[in-house]
Order: C-alpha cells, then structure tokens, then sequence
C-alpha cells in the first residue's frame, strides 16, 4: 500500500500475547495502543493487602497475615481499602475485646474471692483455703462460735491480697496482648523486665523477705489484730498487721514497727484458749487443808455468773509443784478463752488469798517467816509460872565488863554522871546490877555500870 507502512498481524499477535516479534520491527509497523496496554498490565503484579506503595512492610506484613484483612479484600477486591479497614476498624475492636474479656476475667475471679471469704467468715472452711481454718483444739470451744470476727478480720485481709495479685496479673497479661496487637516486639521487653526483676530482687531482698514473710504470717494465721504477742523485742497488744509491717503497742504505751521479715518468733496469747496458772507457797501447813481450801474457792469462780462464758473448763488445783525453803507451793490451773484470761486470772487470785486468810494459813506462813524456829501448827508455847526474882537477878551477870570482872553491888540514890572509871556502888533500896569501866550512872533503886 502506497503511503502507509504495511501492517504485519503475526507481529502484533507476538506483542498482543506479551512476547517479542521474531524479526526486527520495523518504523512502518504499527502496533495497537490497547493491545501494548495489556501486556503491560498482564505483566505487573496485581496489589494484595500489605503490598501497597509506601507501607514498609511491618504493618502490611500484620494485615497480610490477618484472616479478617484477607477476606475484606476477596470481598470488595481493594487491598488498599482492605489495610485501611483493618487499621481503622479491626485493630480498636481488637484492643477493645482484649480489654473486655480481662474485665470479665477480673470480675469472675473476684466474685470467686469473694464467696470463698464469706464462706470462711461465716461458715465452714472451703477445701481450698484449708490453711485458712483455726487451729483450736478439740478441747476447746467450736471454732464457729469461739473466734468468729478474728476469722472474718484475716479472711477479709488474706481476700484483699488474692484481690490485688488477680488484678495485677489479669491485666498485665492484657497489657501484652495489647502490645502484641500493635507489632511491639515482646522479647526484647520480657529480656529486659526479666534482667530488671533480678537487679530488684537482689537491691530489695529485705522488701521481698518482709512482703513473704508477711503474706505467709497471713495465711498461717500467726497472729492478728487484737492479739496479744511476744516477738522477742516487742510484746504487746497488735494494732496492725500489713505484708511488710507489724506493728504492736506494749504495756508502756509504746508502739513498735516490726518488718515481718525480722520476725523470727512468736509467742501468742490471745490465739485459741489461754491457761491460767498460779502457785501459791503454803509454807510447811498441811497440804491437804490447803488443798481443800483452794478448791472451794477455785470452785467458786466457776460458778461466778460474769465469769462462767469465760472458763472453757473448771479449774483445778493440781497440787505440790515445788518445795522451796519457805514450805511447799501449791498450783492450781483453769483454761479461759483468750479474751477473758485476764479478768478470770486476776478474780482467781483475789478468791484464792482471800480463802487463805480466812483459813488462817497466811497468819501462819507469816509466823513461820518472823520466826523461823515456829511449828508447823503455828502455836507458841508459854511457861505456866512467871519466873522468880532469883532467876532475874541470876541473869545479871550475864552482862560482862570489859575486863570481864563483875563490879560490886549495892543500893543507894544518887545523880547520873559520865565517867571514865567504874561508878562507886550505890546503896540503899533498889535493884542491884553489875558496874563496868566506862559510864557510870547512878539513879533512884541503885547503881548501874555499863
């Protein structure tokens, strides 16, 4: 064809299906607009979610991974509105579920803690806080009834402390989840709180030692609050207890912080049923009039009105507990509640020396110390006759001078006078006494010289 480049159809099939002419093409070849448009189109790959230009790889990557992100592209065929979606809409309800469900998580176990401390304050203990019961003894009273607000006080505390350990560890796992949703990357983060926990572990091993020690000393019911202890340094009554610190007031009015980590020992007072024990010395009287006597006043408090809810069981006078120099003591014992084994103990004692006054077994012990040589009856004997004159004034010489020479005798009157001589013999009516080297008087009756 004249003024037209001939048209090969074989070269534009070649460029059509995307391969090159197999000989050289040349200027009057014409090739279809449209036909080049499609090879070109053909050839490039096709967006996907997390291909798109500018996306770095790292969230496309999450997207590209995400059930939910690959379905919206399948479904509306746009991976760019496929990302967005995801970003916009898919992440926020993702972070807002994690959120929820530890909510949930948070409440359900809380509930669970709850009911597990109602039911140790004011019932029977669950087998999953068994360590939580009394230890009473079968002796004593039915832990139901003996100690109900000390069990509700330290399973109220033992409750918050489960409380706050859930709380912490429900919501920091939520916390990571949350992190993990946003392409944080977790093990550089749990390295460095795991390098972070054994520098805090080793600069604070007293605070670690003190917040154990004290969650222990809560389930193991040591003491609690109202509790009268002896720590070794500190005893007194307890008016706090914390993970960390204990703190007691004593008898002076001073209040003591004890960390629970320097706790070694504990005496308690209060915990269960408290003994009441009191040795009364009866010298060397008769230990079954002793005996007696302390029964029936020991009996007595028992059956006091005021004091009876207090007495777990009778008292009982056990006995010789000891012999001592001053005679024999005596015990007599009763086992009260903790709360009122002050107010018993302190009417026993009373009762007790009152009934051995009214005996008249104090009178005697009371002898028996004045006078050593006393009988054990407590009775002195008398002479039945006064003793004569001739046995007073045998007595006299009995009084020895210095030189050891009896001076002479006589009666007489005379005034009173320092001397350094022995003084002359008196005469006249009077008694008659030795006279020594040394200060002589002379006076109404006779002569005296000492």
């Amino acid at each position: 064809m004249s003024g037209s480049a001939s048209y090969d159809h074989g070269t534009e099939r070649a460029w059509r299906v995307g391969r090159r002419p197999s000989g050289p093409l040349r200027y009057e070849d014409r090739v279809s607009v449209v036909s080049l448009s499609s090879v070109v189109l053909s050839a490039a790959p096709s967006p996907t979610p997390g291909s798109s230009p500018g996306s770095g790889g790292g969230s496309g990557a999450d997207c590209l991974g995400s059930t939910s992100c690959e379905y919206l592209y399948r479904v509306t065929g746009s991976a760019w509105f496929a990302e967005g979606s995801y970003w916009i809409l898919l992440k926020p309800l993702r972070v807002v579920l994690i959120l929820l469900l530890a909510l949930v998580a948070r409440w359900a176990l809380h509930r669970t803690i709850n009911r597990l401390v109602r039911t140790t304050a004011h019932g029977s203990v669950p087998t999953l806080l068994r360590p939580l019961r009394e230890r009473v003894p079968s002796a004593a009273l039915d832990p139901t009834e003996f100690v109900p607000e000390r069990r509700r006080q330290r399973a109220e505390a033992i409750g918050s402390v489960l409380r706050s350990m859930v709380t912490a560890f429900v919501f920091g796992i939520a916390l990571l989840m949350i992190l993990r949703e946003f392409s944080f990357d977790l093990a550089p983060l749990l390295a460095s709180a795991g390098i972070a926990g054994v520098a805090l572990g080793f600069g604070a091993q007293s605070l670690v030692k003190d917040l154990i020690a004290g969650l222990f000393m809560l389930i193991e019911d040591q003491y609690g609050v109202g509790d009268t202890v002896d720590l070794g340094e500190a005893t007194g009554v307890v008016e706090s207890v914390g993970l960390r610190v204990t703190t007691v007031r004593d008898g002076r009015g001073v209040l003591w912080y004890i960390r629970n980590g320097e706790i070694i020992r504990v005496g308690n007072k209060s915990q269960g049923w408290a003994l009441v024990v009191i040795d009364l010395p009866i010298g060397f009287a008769g230990t079954e009039e002793a005996n007696a006597v302390l029964r029936t006043a020991a009996a007595s408090v028992a059956m006091d009105p005021d004091l009876a809810p207090e007495i777990v069981e009778p008292p009982e006078v056990l006995g010789v507990e000891q012999m001592t120099v001053d005679g024999a003591v005596l015990r007599t014992v009763v086992k009260t509640t903790a709360e009122g084994q002050f107010a018993v103990g302190r009417e026993l004692r009373r009762r007790l020396a009152e009934a051995l006054e009214n005996s008249g077994i104090t009178a005697r012990i009371a002898a028996a110390r004045l006078y050593p040589g006393l009988p054990p009856n407590g009775v002195l004997t008398t002479p039945t006759t006064p003793p004569s004159a001739t046995a007073v004034t045998s007595a006299g010489p009995t009084y020895a001078t210095l030189t050891g020479t009896p001076a002479p005798t006589g009666t007489g009157t005379g005034t009173h006078e320092p001397s350094d001589t022995p003084g002359p013999a008196g005469s006249g009516p009077g008694s008659t006494g030795p006279g020594t080297t040394g200060a002589g008087s002379t006076g109404p009756g006779g002569a005296h010289g000492r």
